[in-house]
């Protein structure tokens, strides 16, 4: 009898063994906008009591990772984005992310810094120093190589609304040197695509540049929509097919204190030494162009055609045209 109690008890402990596996738990893991967790990634997982898993959470462009949210009791370190989580029970975890803060003022050293500028175009930026092909991120954003042949990318986004630099730019009398755009097939050309309403460059030098472009082309900005431009000046070839200016293509804001040295060059219509076309609420003055000037139509020194005003400013320089030529302006 006593064999046979034995042999029960233990037959029983056997069965409970095998019907008894380790204790496991839920891991369920979420992100917001903004990102994602590439470790071990988005859905439920299944682990045995104990297990330490890894945690990695990547924010997309323009986005921040900011914390883990939900059981965060038991995460290792809820702020960082690579981090653990001990599973001690069934847990739903999310990645927080958010969009990322840009500083309203940026000091500009590099071409990086120069190109995050579209990252903010109403903010206040200042030019800390000279930008050449020796700088970091030339041949990445600014050279003959950069962007497929292309090189640099206007700064300014023409789509329908037109959005361009809407803070302030202030050189502080350093230079940009070397800069090179061949974009034949687009508009809104320049080292600024579009300057917009209440947007300001002032006390900057754009030399040794190549800007080829088909529409509002110039060697600093290709389209002052009610901005101003102060103080700056342009050096270098600047060629187009309409609206082509040496430092702005086509002007509906202001234009003062500057000038332009180098070739500026029209396949077609409207060209000036200084700005292309300035429009009813142009305004050019205190300003001067030396310049070569090539073009079919309403080929002018200073403006190709002025709709606007112009007043103390002179041009010099060859100016060659088939109809409406003029050493000053082209058309008036």
């Amino acid at each position: 009898m006593a064999k046979v109690s034995i042999f029960l008890i233990t037959a029983a402990l056997i069965a409970g063994m095998v019907g008894c596996g380790p204790v496991q738990y839920n891991l369920t893991i979420f992100s917001t906008e903004g990102g994602t967790v590439t470790t071990p990634g988005a859905g439920t997982f299944t682990y045995d009591a104990g297990t330490v898993v890894d945690l990695v959470a990547e924010a997309d462009w323009g986005y921040q990772f900011v914390n883990w949210i939900g059981n965060a009791s038991v995460i290792a370190d809820v702020n960082a984005a690579a981090t653990n989580i001990t599973m001690n029970g069934d847990c739903a975890i999310t990645a927080n992310f958010t969009p990322e803060e840009i500083p309203e003022n940026l000091e500009i050293r590099t071409w990086y810094d120069l190109d995050a500028v579209r990252d903010n175009l109403g903010g206040n930026h200042t030019l800390m120093n000279d930008l050449d092909s020796t700088t970091a991120g030339y041949e990445e954003l600014a050279g003959p190589t950069a962007n497929l042949g292309k090189g640099w990318q206007p700064i300014g986004i023409p789509n329908y609304d037109l959005i361009g630099l809407s803070g302030s730019f202030d050189g502080q009398g350093h230079e940009i040197r070397d800069l090179f755009i061949n974009r034949p097939d687009e508009i809104y050309v320049g080292l600024f695509g579009i300057v917009d309403e209440g947007g300001r460059i002032e006390n900057i030098g754009v030399v040794t540049a190549n800007v080829t472009g088909v529409e509002m082309v110039g060697g600093l900005v290709g389209y002052n929509h009610r901005g101003t431009v102060n103080n700056c000046y342009a050096m270098g070839s600047v060629n187009g097919n309409e609206w082509v200016g040496g430092l702005v293509g086509s002007n509906y804001g202001t234009v003062s204190n500057s000038y332009y040295s180098g070739s500026v060059t029209s396949d077609e219509n409207v060209v000036g030494g200084l700005v292309g076309y300035n429009d009813n609420q142009g305004t050019v003055s205190n300003s001067y162009a030396t310049s070569s000037v090539t073009g079919n139509r309403n080929v002018g020194g200073l403006v190709g055609h002025n709709h606007g005003t112009v007043s103390n400013s002179y041009a010099t320089g060859t100016v060659v045209g088939n109809e409406w030529v003029g050493g000053l302006l082209g058309t008036n």
